[in-house]
């Protein structure tokens, strides 16, 4: 048992799903959840994943020695605000959230530093496109990367602890800077992000027979990009908001790539398209070795969707 109360605050698929593997591994003696959702907390006390829920924040956070935000990025400020009085000498507060460096401002800035609060970023990669507690599942971090951003107010054995939590969830560990975090992210799932929205947007603008026929053949490539297309519109917002900066600079760069891509179309350039072609397989080749497209996992969450 590494923990005696833990908050999950945004009991949604990643806390759900974080709320599993503390009850079902005995990780802790209290879990407790917080969201503004009514519906939420009486879902998850259905479902035996916590012990009692809570639509106040500052309530739920007494006696607690780990509180984990697990809410849209863009709430953090306001929620730590809150609880700070209530939070004890040595709780340790960490996130799931997918932007580092704000979220970490956020937190620190609204938790004073005498309180002798712990902080420890943290970042599960993993997930899908659905949301709420009845889409978590206790698998869905087997095998995934959890990155923790540890900072000036962070202890050694607070990063001992949240490691310990997440490789007992099956996950594999990481530690970097908030920034440079911030900067990896925007390129491997910001960026994606942000183009399947475009496409899937572009189509949905499409009139007529055009639309209707695009949704009734899709094949794997569209209906991939919906997938992505479908995740949470509040948690992506605050993501995109909240790490401009580096996702402006990616964006202009691959709209010079598409503008390039354009060229070789435009003039019949089979060579330089045949190159792209081939160092894009490559790193879908790389993706599979490095055991980040399990098929394993891809089944285990078909199966879940389809109970749900």
């Amino acid at each position: 048992m590494l923990f005696k109360k833990v908050v999950i605050a945004g009991i949604g698929l990643i806390g759900s799903s974080l709320a599993r593997n503390l009850k079902n591994k005995n990780l802790a003696d209290k879990v407790v959840a917080f969201d503004k959702n009514a519906e939420y907390l009486q879902q998850a006390l259905n479902l035996g994943i916590v012990d009692e829920v809570y639509s106040s924040i500052s309530e739920a956070v007494r006696g607690a020695d780990l509180v984990v935000l697990a809410t849209p990025v863009g709430s953090f400020g306001p929620l730590a605000k809150e609880m700070s009085p209530f939070l004890e000498k040595g709780t340790i507060v960490t996130d799931v959230g997918s932007v580092k460096k704000y979220a970490l401002t956020e937190i620190e800035a609204n938790i004073p530093e005498n309180s002798e609060v712990v902080i420890v970023g943290g970042h599960p990669v993993a997930g899908t496109e659905k949301s709420g507690p009845q889409a978590g599942f206790e698998e869905l971090f087997v095998g995934r990367w959890c990155i923790l951003t540890p900072s000036s107010r962070s202890s050694d054995e607070a990063v001992k602890k949240l490691t310990e939590m997440w490789q007992f969830a099956g996950m594999k560990i990481d530690t970097m800077s908030a920034q440079h975090h911030d900067k990896v992210m925007a390129a491997v799932s910001h960026l994606p992000h942000l183009i399947a929205f475009s496409i899937v947007g572009t189509v949905a603008d499409l009139e007529g027979y055009e639309q209707k026929e695009i949704i009734k053949y899709s094949a794997s490539g569209f209906r991939d990009f919906t997938r992505i297309a479908g995740s949470d519109p509040t948690m992506w917002r605050d993501i995109l908001l909240n790490n401009k900066t580096t996702i402006l600079e990616l964006i202009q760069r691959f709209i010079e790539d598409l503008v390039a891509l354009e060229r070789n179309i435009r003039w019949d350039e089979g060579d330089k398209l045949f190159e792209l072609f081939s160092r894009t397989q490559k790193i879908r080749k790389e993706v599979i070795d490095a055991k980040q497209d399990q098929p394993e996992h891809e089944k285990r969450l078909c199966a879940e969707l389809k109970k749900n």
